[in-house]
């Protein structure tokens, strides 16, 4: 902001001793600040910020460090990392635990609200590759459904946990595409769902309508669990569009903060 200095001569005659003692401070003030600029410049540049902010009328952003997703030891591809810590960072899932689905590698994690690992797991999505459901798709039956339509869709849902048709548990994801996560079934055998959980191969874990099929143990003691009390967030992550195109408010936490992170890089 400027400030506004009067250019009104001063006033004739009187007392003129005022205005000496403000000259004063003025050219005290003076001093001080061309001391703290040249001291400003000669520290490191993390320290300017401190300096500057003893500088009268100077505006300067103090930034909060940024939190980050903890995925502990677990491997996560570039693009599970940059939302999750989005979203850790953020705030964006409102303290509620969240689930990452990275549709490329098929694979889920499931964090708690301050974004520690609970767990991760391969799973099973979707045969046809897209980041879209028809329009309509959950009120077809399953029959109808075409190979081209078997997509899992991305984007951010509230999920809940619910039951299907069948009376199973499930969270259900997508409700009105009748997308939800369950337990991997085993129904059809010549699908070979378990071997295909087990592949290292991506392509062998595109299978299903849609669903997210999950480990029945992983169901039961991570999934289940976080979404027993409570809506959670699914962040689902696309295949086809950009992670930007999905979610517009995503940003890169490392990059926000770049004072911290140089900070952090020189050990301090």
């Amino acid at each position: 902001m400027h400030r506004h200095i009067s250019q009104n001569p001063a006033p004739q005659g009187g007392h003129s001793g005022t205005r000496g003692c403000s000259d004063g401070v003025d050219g005290l003030k003076h001093g001080i600040l061309v001391g703290l600029a040249i001291l400003a410049l000669t520290l490191p540049p993390f320290r300017t910020a401190s300096v500057s902010s003893l500088l009268p009328g100077a505006l300067v952003a103090i930034q909060a460090p940024p939190r980050f997703a903890d995925f502990g030891d677990e491997s996560a591809s570039v693009e599970a990392q940059q939302v999750a810590n989005w979203v850790v960072d953020s705030g964006d899932n409102h303290q509620l635990f969240f689930v990452i689905l990275d549709k490329k590698n098929a694979k889920v994690f499931v964090f708690d609200p301050g974004g520690k690992l609970r767990g991760a797991t391969p799973v099973l999505i979707g045969s046809a590759k897209g980041d879209d459901s028809v329009a309509g798709i959950g009120g077809r039956p399953i029959a109808k459904v075409q190979p081209h339509e078997r997509t899992t869709p991305a984007g951010r849902f509230m999920a809940e946990l619910g039951r299907n048709a069948s009376g199973e548990d499930v969270v259900w994801v997508d409700y009105d595409a009748a997308v939800s996560m369950h337990r991997v079934r085993t129904l059809v055998p010549q699908e070979r769902r378990l071997e295909r959980l087990a592949s290292p191969s991506v392509e062998d874990h595109r299978i299903s309508y849609g669903c997210i099929n999950v480990p029945v143990e992983f169901f039961e003691n991570v999934v289940s669990p976080a979404f027993n009390a409570r809506h959670g967030v699914v962040y689902v992550l696309p295949e086809v569009k950009s992670v930007a195109e999905v979610f517009t408010s995503v940003y890169d936490v490392a990059a926000k903060y770049p004072l911290a992170n140089q900070m952090s890089q020189i050990g301090i």
